[in-house]
């Protein structure tokens, strides 16, 4: 439990709980000295330690005859500024090795803050601070002077994370895949325009979710999502079971090309509300309650003769929110097929929509982007907070597994 220094018992029992001599703390007359003498100490821990490291990596100790003929010895130290979280600026004494070998475990040659630190840069960031601000408050909060300069390459780490993640490998076979997009503006060519960051959820064969990448583009095409299905199949994938999505143009003639087995499910709930904007206000709630009979019936066939119905009702007066329904018709109907636990998970893009809210609270306070890195770091962080969340298989994920093995067959055993 932390303890507080705000009083005279307080400070006697830490006295007491690390061995320090009576009265100890009263030798400080006020913050700064106290931060100073601790500063000087840590200094001193930190430097003892990396000479460890050196006797460790050299192989004998300072001034000891095995060091003689050795092939490598000690050169003296170098200078080198860290910043901490908690005790500011700091000039450390880095030990060298005469061959330019040795490499501090504790302050790595490149490092210059603590991970704390940076990851509280990190955190900043993420939440749509730009970096002027992020160095603003890192200076308030922990007396640490950040340019902005220095949080942009702390930031630009990310893009190596980020490309690496990209580049995952993946699983041979995923049951059910998600994909949409979320729009952001970006500064392009010295314009804002709207682009969009599409992203694939895929549900495995343990039931857990994962988000299988992220492609930023300004529209969408067969082109386009040909070229994510063919970058997912260069990182391992072999068979999709399950796609679902919300009428993305161009999506259903790529996943035939790329995945031609793979069943493609449009989102029924996207299906209801671009049917409903056609629709008067006042007999908006009667329209989708006999839209219901449709959507909601038991079988195909109680779903075709639903329709025909719906048709003869509000056909003449909505005749484009039917036609949708009859376009569409063949990629919304695949969920008839399956058992109500599968039904209920390819129904929607709900889990997709989810992951897109999560994101919204870390780009909603940036309103635009400098440029598509800036937005691809901001929405990796968000993804990966998200992410951690998943722990757990879906629901009544047992009996689903089971559906799947006795409807796929040997495609669902890959």
């Amino acid at each position: 439990m932390k303890k507080k220094l705000s009083s005279k018992k307080n400070l006697q029992e830490l006295e007491r709980e690390y061995n320090l001599p009576e009265g100890f703390f009263e030798q400080f007359k006020d913050k700064d000295q106290f931060q100073n003498f601790f500063q000087q100490m840590y200094k001193q821990g930190i430097e003892s330690m990396l000479q460890g490291e050196l006797d460790e990596f050299l192989g004998y100790k300072k001034h000891s005859v095995a060091g003689y003929n050795s092939g490598n010895s000690r050169n003296g130290t170098t200078n080198k500024t860290i910043k901490t979280e908690s005790l500011g600026d700091m000039v450390l004494s880095i030990p060298r090795d005469r061959n330019s070998e040795f490499e501090p475990g504790l302050i790595p040659k490149h490092g210059r803050m603590s991970d704390k630190l940076e990851d509280a840069i990190l955190g900043m960031y993420s939440r749509g601070m730009t970096t002027t601000d992020v160095s603003e408050q890192v200076a308030e909060i922990y007396g640490v002077s950040v340019s902005s300069t220095t949080v942009s390459n702390v930031t630009n780490q990310l893009l190596k994370n980020v490309k690496e993640w990209q580049e995952r490998p993946l699983e041979n076979i995923y049951l059910v895949v998600w994909m949409d997009g979320i729009r952001i503006k970006i500064r392009h060519n010295g314009k804002i325009i709207n682009k969009c960051v599409y992203l694939v959820i895929g549900l495995n064969k343990e039931g857990l979710k994962e988000v299988l990448g992220m492609w930023i583009d300004e529209t969408e095409s067969a082109t386009f999502w040909l070229k994510v299905l063919t970058d997912m199949k260069a990182r391992g994938v072999e068979d999709i079971l399950i796609a679902c999505t919300d009428n993305l143009t161009g999506f259903t003639k790529a996943i035939k090309a790329a995945f031609p087995e793979t069943i493609t499910q449009l989102c029924i709930v996207h299906q209801i509300r671009n049917s409903c904007k056609f629709v008067s206000w006042k007999e908006r709630r009667e329209f989708a309650k006999d839209l219901r009979s449709v959507y909601g019936a038991i079988n195909l066939e109680s779903a075709t003769t639903g329709l025909d119905e719906f048709e003869k009702k509000w056909g003449e007066k909505y005749g484009y929110a039917i036609q949708s329904w009859r376009t569409n018709w063949d990629n919304l109907i695949p969920y008839f097929e399956f058992p109500p636990e599968i039904r209920r998970i390819i129904y929607t893009t709900n889990i997709i929509e989810s992951l897109n809210s999560g994101i919204r609270k870390y780009t909603k306070t940036k309103t635009i982007f400098p440029h598509d890195n800036a937005a691809l770091k901001v929405v990796y962080m968000a993804v990966k907070k998200v992410e951690k969340k998943w722990t757990m298989p879906v629901r009544d994920f047992g009996l689903m597994l089971q559906q799947f093995l006795i409807i796929f067959g040997d495609r669902c055993r890959m």
